[in-house]
C-alpha cells in the first residue's frame, strides 16, 4: 500500500535570528527542505503535501524543484499538494491544514474544520471519506527541518504502522541529554500514553530519556478526530501535534513507538548552531564518499563539497577548495588551494591553480587556469585553453588553443581559435549605458597594453602593436598600431595558418 506524506514547513524558525524562513537555509549548497522532499519522494508516495506558511512562495519553489530534479520518468510521480498555514499557530493547526488540502483535492467538496460536533453530521462525513483511498492509507507526518532523515527510515516506520494495526506510530530516540524535545510518556505495561513537550512537563518527566522525533505515521480518519479535539492549552497559545497522542489514547485508540536505529539523522535544525554542527558532519560524509569513488582529497577538514557536486575520478584537489552549487569536473583534473568552483562545468585533466574563481561558466578538456583568474557569467572556454595570472573573463566564449596568461580582461568577447591575447590587453564592453561585444577571430595576436573599444571585430589572422587602441574593425591579416590604432602593414600567412610581417 502506498502512503501520503506530509512535511510540516510553516513555521517562522524564531530561534534561526533570520527573516528568512528556516527550511530554505542551506546546508551543504541545499535548501534544509529539498534534503526531506528527497527522503520522501523516496518511499514513492501517492501524494505529498507542503504546508508552507512563512515566505510560501520560498519554500513552495524550492519543494516543486526538487521535486521536478528528483522524480525520474520511470518513478511513479505523486501528487503535489500545498496547504496554506495562514497563521502560525502551531504544529497542530498545520497538520489540520494537511487534512483539509487532501480533502479538497479528493475527498468531499467542503473542509474537514466545517464539520460540527453532531454525530449525524460527523457520520456522514466518515462515509464520504471511504469513496477515497487517500483516507485509507497511512498518513506520514515529519517536519521539513529534518535534513538528515532517509527514505529507509520512513520506509520503516510505515512498514511498522501497517504491521502494528495502530492509528498512530512514532519514531523515538533515546538521548543521554533529551533537552528540547518532547518526552514520550508510558503507563506501567509500557504503552505509550502521551507526549509531553518539555516547557509542559513536571521534573520527573524532564528525566525520560526516550524522546519524540518528529516522525510520525497515522490512520487518516482518528487524526483527524484528535485534531479537531485539541485545545491551545499550553504556555505558547498554540495547538500542539504532539498532543494528539493523547487524545488518542484517551478514547481507546493505541499508539506504537519504535526506535530509531540511527538517531542522528532525526536531529532537527533549530539554531544556527545545529545548521553547522549539521554541515560539518555532512561535509565529512561527502569527502569520504568522493573519496571512495577515486578521488584525491588532499585535507578533507577545509575541503567543502556541496551536496550536488560530481567529481570524475583520479581528480586531485588541495587544501581549501570550495565546490559549490551543481558544479561537475570531470576525470584527472588538479584543483590546487584556496579556489572556489560554483555551478560551473570543466572537462577532463583541467588544472586549476590558486586562488581562482569560477562561477558559472563550461570549461572544455585540457584547459589550463589561473593562479588568481576569475571567470563569471556564462564563460565558455573550448578545449586547450590557457587562461593565465590576473586575467578575467566575464560572458565571454575562447576558442580552442587560444591563451590570455597575464593581467587581462575579457568581457562578452567572442575569441576565435589560436589567439594570443598579450599582458595588460582589455576589451572596453562598456560605454557607460550599454554593453557591446568583442569579435576577435582565429590566429589573432594582441600586443600588450591592447585596448578593444567594443563594439569591434580583429579579423582573423591580424595584430596589434603594444598599447594599441582599436576604436574601428581590423581587416584579416592587418598589423595596426597607435592611439587610435591605423593600419601599419598587410601581413603574409605562414604555412601554419598563422600571420607574420612582411
Amino acid at each position: 500500500m502506498r502512503s501520503n506524506v506530509v512535511i510540516l514547513a510553516a513555521g517562522l524558525g524564531t530561534r534561526m535570528r533570520s527573516q528568512r524562513a528556516k527550511v530554505v537555509h542551506e546546508l551543504a549548497g541545499r535548501p534544509l527542505i529539498a534534503y526531506v522532499v528527497r527522503a520522501a519522494l523516496g518511499v514513492h508516495p501517492a501524494r505529498l503535501v507542503a504546508v508552507v506558511g512563512h515566505q510560501a512562495e520560498d519554500v513552495r519553489r524550492v519543494v516543486e524543484r526538487e521535486v521536478a530534479r528528483s522524480v525520474g520518468e520511470e518513478d511513479p510521480k505523486p501528487r503535489l499538494l500545498f496547504a496554506l498555514q495562514q497563521e502560525p499557530l502551531g504544529t497542530g493547526h498545520a497538520a489540520l491544514a494537511a487534512l483539509e488540502a487532501l480533502s479538497a483535492e479528493e475527498g468531499p467538496p467542503y473542509s474537514p474544520v466545517a464539520v460540527v460536533e453532531e454525530e449525524g453530521e460527523a457520520v456522514e462525513l466518515w462515509q464520504k471519506w471511504e469513496e477515497s483511498s487517500v483516507w485509507r492509507e497511512p498518513l506520514v507526518l515529519l517536519y521539513g527541518d529534518m535534513p538528515r532523515v532517509r527514505a529507509e527510515t520512513i520506509a520503516r516506520l510505515v512498514a511498522a504502522h501497517l504491521e502494528g494495526r495502530a492509528a498512530a506510530t512514532l519514531m523515538t530516540m533515546l538521548l543521554e541529554d533529551p533537552t528540547g524535545y518532547g518526552r514520550i510518556v508510558r503507563d506501567a505495561q509500557g504503552e505509550v500514553v502521551r507526549i509531553v513537550e518539555e516547557t509542559e512537563a513536571r521534573p520527573e518527566e524532564r528525566a525520560i530519556r526516550e524522546v519524540n522525533a518528529g516522525l510520525y505515521c497515522f490512520d487518516p480518519k482518528p487524526l483527524f478526530g484528535a485534531l479537531r479535539r485539541l485545545k491551545p492549552e499550553n504556555q505558547k497559545g498554540e495547538y500542539y501535534l504532539t498532543d494528539v497522542v493523547g487524545v488518542l489514547t484517551s478514547v481507546g485508540y493505541r499508539v506504537r513507538a519504535i526506535q530509531s536505529e540511527h538517531p542522528e539523522e532525526l536531529l532537527g535544525v533549530n539554531t544556527r548552531q545545529d545548521l553547522a554542527r549539521l554541515e560539518a558532519e555532512l561535509r565529512r560524509e561527502i569527502c569520504a564518499r568522493w573519496m571512495r569513488e577515486g578521488v584525491t582529497i588532499r585535507d578533507p577538514d577545509t575541503t567543502w563539497i556541496d551536496a550536488e557536486v560530481v567529481i570524475g575520478k583520479d581528480t586531485i584537489l588541495h587544501p581549501h577548495v570550495h565546490l559549490e552549487g551543481e558544479t561537475r569536473l570531470g576525470e584527472a583534473c588538479e584543483i590546487h588551494a584556496w579556489t572556489r568552483i560554483v555551478d560551473s562545468q570543466l572537462g577532463d585533466r583541467v588544472v586549476v591553480r590558486n586562488f581562482t574563481v569560477i562561477q558559472g561558466s563550461r570549461i572544455g578538456n585540457d584547459v589550463r587556469i589561473g593562479p588568481f583568474a576569475h571567470l563569471r557569467g556564462e564563460v565558455e572556454l573550448a578545449d586547450e585553453v590557457a587562461i593565465g595570472n590576473f586575467v578575467e573573463v566575464k560572458k565571454s566564449r575562447i576558442g580552442r588553443k587560444s591563451k590570455a596568461m597575464h593581467l587581462a580582461y575579457l568581457g562578452d568577447a567572442t575569441v576565435g581559435e589560436r589567439v594570443n591575447v598579450g599582458a595588460g590587453t582589455i576589451t572596453c564592453n562598456y560605454d557607460g549605458k550599454r554593453k557591446h561585444p568583442t569579435i576577435i577571430e582565429d590566429d589573432v595576436k594582441l600586443g600588450s597594453d591592447t585596448m578593444l573599444v567594443a563594439p569591434v571585430r580583429v579579423g582573423r589572422g591580424a595584430m596589434t602593436g603594444a598599447g594599441a587602441v582599436v576604436i574601428r574593425d581590423v581587416p584579416e591579416r592587418t598589423l595596426v598600431v597607435g592611439v587610435p590604432a591605423v593600419e601599419k602593414k598587410k601581413l603574409e600567412e605562414d604555412a601554419g595558418g598563422s600571420s607574420s610581417a612582411g
